[in-house]
Order: structure tokens, then C-alpha cells, then sequence
């Protein structure tokens, strides 16, 4: 199966605002399919994360499983992972800026599940189980993006 090009077709650069003229990052299939599975594997966080905070919102009268702590937490997933799953898409699209906020944002979660797993008593353990499987597709993005593919692509130009 041959890989396309997701690139947008682009304006001339005197249309573009000053902070849309970073040039993109030349990409060849095999950069273009890390990429996608990177897109999947942050999709499948985000989606992940929505059922979470619902569910949170659903037993939110029930303090034994819903406390301050994994409202904030939930909150916090939610808000990063939408954050990283948009610089995926533009990563894809070839952009420098957000390949880096995929590779900071993965690696920040995933220490910050490494924490919160660690922590006795301040997570409910259906949450650690929840952070637990974030942490395993947030796994394999780090893998992915942090991989000698993709940071030659994306390395400066």
C-alpha cells in the first residue's frame, strides 16, 4: 500500500500570517506511517481519556471512587491529550512544532502516570489501571516520535 502525502495544498506565503510561514518538514512514507501510527495510538489516548472523565462525571456522587484528586487528574488527561492529538495531525502534516509538543507531551505524561501509578492511596485503582493503559499507548508514541526516523526527519532543515 503506498503511503500518501497528507500535506495540505498551501497558500502562496504572502497569504500566510507570519507564524504559519515555518517551512514544513520534508516527509517519506516511512516518517508519513510513523506518523499515522503515532495519530492512532494518541487517538486511542484521547478517546480513552473522554470515557474516563465521563465515567467521572457519572459516579461523581460517589466519593469512595470520585475524589478531588481524579477530578484534576482526569481534567489535566483530557486537556493534554486533545493538545497532543491536534500536534499529531499537524505533525503529520509536516510541522516541526508540533512533532516536538508530541515528543514533550509524551514524555511528560508518561512520567506523570509513572507517579501517579507509584502514589499509595491517592488514586483509586480503577484510575491507576485507567493511567496504567495510557500509559502503555503513550509508550509507544515516546517509542515512535523519540525514534531515529522520525527526529531525522523532523530535524532541522
Amino acid at each position: 500500500m503506498a503511503a500518501r502525502d497528507l500535506r495540505p495544498e498551501t497558500p502562496s506565503p504572502a497569504a500566510l500570517p507570519a507564524s504559519a510561514k515555518m517551512p514544513l518538514a520534508p516527509l517519506g512514507p516511512r516518517a508519513l506511517a510513523a506518523l499515522r501510527r503515532t495519530t492512532l495510538l494518541v487517538g486511542g489516548y484521547l478517546g480513552l481519556s473522554i470515557l474516563t472523565l465521563a465515567a467521572v462525571v457519572a459516579l461523581r456522587d460517589d466519593a469512595a471512587v470520585v475524589n478531588d484528586a481524579v477530578w484534576v487528574r482526569t481534567a489535566i488527561v483530557v486537556a493534554s491529550a486533545v493538545v497532543m492529538f491536534v500536534s499529531a495531525l499537524r505533525a503529520a502534516r509536516g510541522s516541526r512544532p508540533a512533532y516536538r509538543r508530541v515528543r514533550i507531551l509524551s514524555g511528560v505524561m508518561l512520567v506523570a502516570i509513572a507517579v501517579i501509578i507509584a502514589i499509595p492511596g491517592a488514586f483509586p485503582g480503577w484510575l491507576k489501571i485507567e493511567q496504567g493503559v495510557c500509559g502503555i499507548a503513550l509508550l509507544g508514541v515516546a517509542l515512535i516520535v523519540n525514534g531515529r526516523q522520525l527526529r531525522s526527519s523532523f530535524a532541522a532543515g
